[in-house]
């Protein structure tokens, strides 16, 4: 991950070997599943515009960071809930921004 103007960014490749930069929106920690989350949004995205959120699980490294490497998919529907109330919760609560 590098750091660029206080933003965290990571680069994610697709299945086509495309490179794609995202801004780390947030990460947050869930005790009921025992795992580390990341919430991504394309760089360079401006806060009023509408844009896809990318959610993955992660392993975090020495530093409490995320790697390419490390992401893995939410398969459960469960989690998804959980993740989604997680990002309208930061959405709504300007004092998170």
């Amino acid at each position: 991950m590098s750091e660029q103007n206080n933003q965290e960014l990571i680069t994610l490749v697709d299945d086509q070997g495309n490179e794609t930069l995202y801004e780390v929106l947030f990460t947050f920690e869930s005790e009921d599943y025992g795992k580390s989350y990341i919430l991504l949004i394309p760089a360079g995205s401006e806060p009023e515009e509408q844009v896809d959120v990318l959610a993955f699980s992660f392993d975090p490294n020495e530093d409490g960071e995320a790697t390419e490497a490390e992401l893995h998919d939410i398969e459960s529907d469960e989690e998804w809930d959980m993740v989604e109330g997680v990002l309208d919760t930061f959405i709504n609560d300007e004092n998170m921004h």
